[in-house]
């Protein structure tokens, strides 16, 4: 893949997560982490919801083509962000007792308006 399309991607990527954040925000969850990687994988964004700390995996795709963006959130991909937040506990003891959560944020174009759809699914995995 030729680097501007890398580049274009990961700008496309951060601008989702950023998007995704600021939704959260005004439901009321609060930022713990954001992009918290490990070797193990990558959580894009860590949150509380009251009491429950949230590992949130955010996917933009461009179009609906091979699935849209929630399938590929491949439970390889699961395995790898539970890995990650399992290693985000241990480094950060104050969560350890904390019920946890995972849920996806996925956005899409809408093709009625110049708009994204951005879905959340609450215990996606």
């Amino acid at each position: 893949m030729p680097t501007w399309q890398l580049r274009k991607i990961r700008r496309d990527g951060a601008k989702a997560e950023k998007l995704a954040l600021c939704y959260l925000k005004q439901q009321g969850l609060r930022l713990v982490a954001h992009n918290f990687a490990c070797r193990q994988g990558e959580v894009d964004l860590v949150m509380l919801d009251y009491e429950v700390l949230v590992f949130i995996e955010v996917r933009f795709r461009a179009s609906q083509a091979f699935g849209g963006a929630l399938s590929s959130i491949t439970p390889a991909k699961q395995q790898k962000v539970r890995k990650a937040a399992a290693q985000f506990i241990q480094r950060h003891k104050v969560h350890a007792l904390r019920h946890c959560r995972f849920d996806t944020i996925t956005i899409t174009p809408n093709d009625d308006s110049r708009q994204n759809r951005l879905e959340w699914i609450k215990g996606a995995f």
